[in-house]
């Protein structure tokens, strides 16, 4: 249906099959934003357009959502060389955890089978390599984001009501989350912590 024009009448199946059946890919993302898009739900393009790249980071679908972003005066969607590097990690993050993962496993099979004639210097480049591999897996790997979903969301300087008000937040603005605490989640506002309800919040996951 997608493919002969029917656009707006496919997007209910995508969604069902997504939704019901818990199948996706990275093409049914995008179709999903492409059609939300044309609909003027510019929110819910970002939000799967958010999706389909953290199911697959692409550089193009990246700019994309900066661009819908612009257009839009939303915050969080950074065009900078700082972001370019981080989809280049994001892009080979899993390999690269692979690599690191078969290194340790290859190296500590090899000093337990030589235990008796490796010296303390291997152990301890091992074991530096232990705390590299745990600083790569800790620093570097993918945090987790969220999308307002309502307009005119309050940003708290605290996980109450009674809490000091920081901002408005728009539906689509963009979060880095940091935890949760009850009904709320914490998130990154300008380089400081802010609280925003759980419902006002959709998670890219």
């Amino acid at each position: 249906m997608f493919a002969t024009g029917q656009v707006e009448q496919a997007y209910p199946l995508y969604r069902r099959v997504r939704e019901q059946e818990g199948l996706q890919s990275g093409r049914q993302l995008l179709r999903m934003a492409y059609v939300q898009e044309g609909q003027g739900h510019y929110p819910a393009a970002l939000y799967y357009l958010s999706l389909a790249h953290a199911w697959q980071p692409r550089y193009t679908t990246w700019e994309k959502m900066v661009t819908l972003a612009q257009e839009h005066r939303l915050t969080g969607y950074p065009n900078s060389w700082r972001q370019n590097l981080a989809i280049t990690v994001q892009r080979y993050y899993y390999r690269l955890v692979q690599m690191l993962l078969a290194g340790a496993v290859i190296g500590g099979t090899l000093l337990l089978v030589r235990r008796r004639t490796a010296d303390r210097a291997w152990w301890a480049t091992y074991t530096v390599y232990l705390l590299l591999v745990g600083l790569f897996l800790n620093l570097l790997g993918p945090g987790r984001v969220g999308l307002v979903a309502r307009p005119r969301a309050p940003l708290m300087t605290g996980p109450s009501a009674g809490s000091a008000w920081l901002t408005t937040a728009a539906a689509g603005d963009r979060f880095e989350v940091r935890g949760q605490q009850d009904i709320w989640y914490r998130v990154q506002w300008q380089g400081r912590d802010a609280y925003i309800r759980r419902p006002d919040l959709l998670l890219v996951e």
